[in-house]
C-alpha cells in the first residue's frame, strides 16, 4: 500500500466531525484512513496559543500550512535561500548540477547538494517558475496528455 499524505479535503472533514463531537475511530471511517493516522494529525498538527486557549484545537487550514511548511524543510533549496541562489546563478551561466553538485564545497557553500536535489528542484512548481529547465544542458520531455 502506497504512503499517501493526508490533503486539505481530508484535514477539512476532519476539523468538522471534530466540532460535531465524534470520536476520533469514526472519523477515520468516514475519511477512509486508519484511527492512528487521524490520531497522528491530531496531535502533530494542533493549534496551540497561550494568550488565548480558547482557540486550541485542530483547524484544517493550518493543518495543511503547518504540513506544507514541514515539507519544504526536507528540501534544502527551497529553505536555505543562499544555497538556492548560488545554484541558480550556476545553473544560468551554463553549468550541470553534477558540476554545481560536486563543486560546492569549493565554492565555500557550508552544505551540500546533490545533483538529483538540484534537479528536482529544477523541475519543481518553483524551478517551473523561474524557468530553469532551460539553462540544463539537456532537458527531459514534456509529458504529453491524452
Amino acid at each position: 500500500m502506497a504512503h499517501t499524505e493526508l490533503d486539505l479535503r481530508e484535514r477539512r472533514a476532519i476539523e468538522d466531525m471534530l466540532n460535531a463531537k465524534v470520536p476520533v475511530s469514526k472519523v477515520a471511517t468516514e475519511i477512509g484512513r486508519r484511527r492512528s493516522t487521524v490520531f497522528r494529525e491530531i496531535k502533530r498538527n494542533k493549534f496551540v496559543d497561550q494568550e488565548l486557549p480558547n482557540l486550541n484545537g485542530y483547524y484544517g487550514m493550518n493543518a495543511q500550512r503547518y504540513a506544507v511548511h514541514r515539507r519544504a524543510r526536507r528540501r534544502k533549496l527551497v529553505w536555505l535561500v543562499d544555497l538556492r541562489q548560488h545554484v541558480i546563478a550556476q545553473l544560468k551561466i551554463g553549468w550541470s548540477p553534477e558540476q554545481i553538485a560536486g563543486r560546492l564545497q569549493f565554492d565555500g557553500q557550508p552544505l551540500r547538494v546533490s545533483h538529483e536535489t538540484i534537479y528536482a528542484y529544477v523541475y519543481s512548481p518553483d524551478g517551473q517558475s523561474d524557468e530553469l529547465a532551460r539553462h540544463l544542458p539537456h532537458r527531459r520531455k514534456k509529458c504529453q496528455l491524452r
